[in-house]
């Protein structure tokens, strides 16, 4: 007798067609181990940054000033390390999903969820918190500190869900994207910049003691910040930068001299000038990019 023999190689172009659609339930649902580890350590840095500011304005309502064997400024730095370590484990996180293919909806919602925490949320506070220590010349910002710290986290959390929208596969099925540059200021890039300058206050405080003055630089930028992030510009991304990225071992050797030579000898100023060089990048590339001419206002010949 001989039996029919089934079409094994259709049943596995049908498995593999509902593993490769985003849209397939367990596909879309799927928790990949590495990737998803990574954006726990993202959240778990961008919560105790969190606790860290709390800590430190324990700190400086303490009569000795110290809290947990620690004072106001050492808190504040342990929270502004704590947003650098997050900002790590998000680019790693990204990177092992892209290059082992583990890229699933539920890993990018639930990055977008610890990035609102540690980039949104943990730069707000830490703004906020820091310039209560010396807002006893300046009592007016308690009435709008809080108000521009959540115009911050507001707009972080808005540029994480428009990024979600435009990267959707909904949006590009069949194709890919061939513009990888970001569309407004990435959040990470954004908390970068404010825990780079509460770096440069807090080593001008054990300095000059001016951070009182200084500080109010903060609720500026972040407002500028906050505008960039849903702003249009076109940010680089660094996504094409990987293990098959090839460069000439002179340029490789002479930026990495650079930069070791800039970290060490400016530190803390170092980290602000380069998050600066990198928001003024996007907007200079703006405004050089020329203008399309409309047709249609030309005026007709004579």
């Amino acid at each position: 007798m001989i039996f029919p023999r089934r079409n094994h190689d259709a049943h596995a172009a049908a498995d593999l067609a509902a593993r490769e659609d985003p849209y397939n339930e367990a596909q879309a649902s799927r928790i990949y181990i590495l990737p998803n580890l990574m954006t726990a350590g993202n959240l778990f840095c961008g919560f105790m940054a969190v606790v860290s500011c709390i800590n430190a304005r324990l700190a400086a309502t303490a009569e000795d000033g110290i809290y947990l064997h620690a004072t106001s400024g050492q808190h504040y730095r342990y929270a502004v390390y704590f947003i650098f370590a997050a900002a790590f484990f998000d680019m790693l996180d990204g990177r092992l999903a892209r290059m082992g293919g583990r890229e699933s909806l539920f890993g990018a919602e639930f990055d977008s969820l610890a990035d609102v925490v540690s980039f949104g949320l943990a730069p707000a506070l830490l703004m906020f918190c820091l310039i209560l220590a010396p807002s006893q010349e300046f009592p007016w910002f308690r009435q709008i500190g809080w108000f521009v710290g959540f115009v911050y986290l507001l707009c972080a959390a808005m540029r994480l869900a428009r990024f979600n929208v435009i990267t959707n596969p909904l949006l590009h099925r069949g194709t890919k994207e061939a513009n990888k540059d970001f569309v407004g200021l990435p959040v990470p890039a954004a908390a970068g910049t404010v825990a780079s300058l509460v770096l440069c206050l807090l080593k001008l405080d054990e300095e000059d003691k001016s951070l009182s003055w200084f500080a109010l630089v903060l609720p500026f930028l972040m407002l500028l910040i906050a505008f960039l992030m849903m702003s249009p510009y076109r940010y680089p991304s660094g996504k094409n930068v990987d293990m098959q990225t090839r460069t000439r071992l002179r340029t490789f050797f002479f930026l990495l001299v650079l930069v070791g030579l800039v970290l060490l000898f400016f530190k803390e100023l170092a980290l602000l000038i380069l998050f600066l060089a990198y928001i003024f990048f996007g907007l200079f590339r703006r405004w050089r990019k020329p203008r399309p001419v409309r047709i249609g206002r030309l005026s007709p010949p004579l």
